[in-house]
C-alpha cells in the first residue's frame, strides 16, 4: 500500500516547561540554540532545520521530565490541509486541533503518541 504522505523531517518537538525564562536561558545560552519565535508562555528554538518548543505548563500542573513528549510535529512534502484532514478522518483517525489555531491537525498514533502534521506553506 502506497502511503498517502510523505514526511521530510521533525518539524519540532515539544517540551513541557514550569519556568520559561529559565529553560530559554539554558537552551540558548548553554546549548546554542537561538528563538526562531515566541510568545508569553512558548518560545520555539533553532536548531539546525529543526526546532525545539518550550512549552510553559500552568503552576499546578506538574511535568514528568523524561518520561513525556507533549508531541511529534512532522513536515509533510506535500498536501492541504482539509484533504489531509479528510485522509486520515477517511482512514478512522480521530483528528482534533489547537483552540485558536485552525491549522493545527493532531492526532494519535496506534500506541497514543501525539503528532501533529504540518502542511509544506506552514
Amino acid at each position: 500500500m502506497k502511503s498517502p504522505f510523505q514526511v521530510t523531517g521533525i518539524d519540532h518537538v515539544v517540551l513541557h516547561v514550569k519556568d520559561l525564562a529559565r529553560s530559554k536561558k539554558f537552551y540558548i545560552d548553554f546549548l546554542g540554540m537561538d528563538i526562531d519565535h515566541e510568545s508569553s508562555w512558548q518560545c520555539f528554538l533553532k536548531c539546525g532545520n529543526q526546532r525545539v518548543a518550550l512549552f510553559e505548563v500552568e503552576d499546578e500542573e506538574e511535568i514528568h521530565g523524561g518520561n513525556e513528549v507533549n508531541h511529534m510535529a512532522l513536515r509533510l512534502a506535500s498536501g492541504e490541509l482539509a484533504r489531509v484532514k479528510t485522509t486520515l478522518e477517511d482512514a478512522g483517525i480521530k483528528v482534533n486541533g489547537r483552540q485558536g489555531d485552525p491549522t493545527c491537525i493532531y492526532f494519535s498514533d496506534p500506541d497514543g503518541h501525539r503528532l501533529q502534521l504540518l502542511m509544506p506553506n506552514d
